[in-house]
């Protein structure tokens, strides 16, 4: 085996060692992790803006009882206040005066009933909210951190890549332009494996047993002649 073919076997290791790197990179567990969470962000948050709109409404029915309730009782005070006064005389006004006051304590009631209701259904929204919050800051956390492991393992991985590099330029510096070209094209058609070896009669790269005939003119080849298997077309290092 002549010093180019070897040569060019080396530069095949690095560049397979550099996809595994570029692999690994791609597909570090923690990206799907990352992924989950923000989608579960997401979902969350698009819970949490429904939850959000229902309190948000029923504060607002709330708020307007609660004004009713203060207005009908402040009537009603004033109700009492002109029944007490003595600034009524008529037995007739002053019984009138009466049934008003009793009408407004039965609105007040209801209106008071009714505001009981609203505050109990407002009361679960609210502790909704709270825990939606809750969860989101956990999973936010749980985003930094998994962002953080990525960063850490795509520096480790880019500082690999970068010495696995070097030695792939070091190798084909060695190498003639036509046969770097050459393994290039093949690399690119053949899903990253351009070269393999011979062992015996069968190819390494595909894995398919070569004619006796192919074996042996490979065999009297030039030591540095470029033979191609004529099944897989990568190039054959006896």
């Amino acid at each position: 085996m002549s010093d180019s073919l070897q040569r060019l076997l080396q530069l095949q290791e690095r560049d397979l060692v550099a996809d595994q790197l570029r692999h690994r990179k791609a597909t570090l567990p923690e990206r799907a992790a990352l992924t989950e969470r923000k989608a579960a962000i997401s979902a969350l948050d698009a819970e949490r803006a429904d939850v959000a709109a229902r309190l948000a409404d029923t504060e607002r029915v709330q708020k307007r009882l609660e004004d009713e309730v203060a207005s009908v009782a402040a009537k009603r005070d004033a109700e009492n206040t002109r029944l007490y006064s003595g600034s009524i005389t008529s037995p007739r006004e002053l019984q009138a005066l009466q049934e008003e006051i009793d009408a407004l304590a039965r609105r007040q009631r209801e209106l008071e009933d009714g505001l009981l209701e609203v505050m109990e259904t407002a009361e679960p929204l609210a502790a909704d909210v709270v825990s939606l919050d809750a969860r989101r800051v956990a999973l936010a956390g749980e985003v930094d951190s998994l962002g953080a492991a990525i960063a850490e393992a795509e520096r480790v991985i880019d500082g690999e890549l970068a010495e696995v590099a070097s030695d792939r330029d070091g190798i084909a510096a060695d190498l003639s332009t036509e046969l770097l070209a050459t393994y290039d094209k093949l690399r690119a058609r053949l899903g990253g494996v351009a070269v393999a070896r011979l062992e015996g009669t069968q190819c390494l790269g595909c894995h398919l047993s070569l004619p006796a005939t192919e074996v042996d003119a490979i065999r009297h080849a030039a030591p540095d002649a470029v033979v191609m298997h004529e099944e897989c077309g990568r190039i054959l290092v006896r």
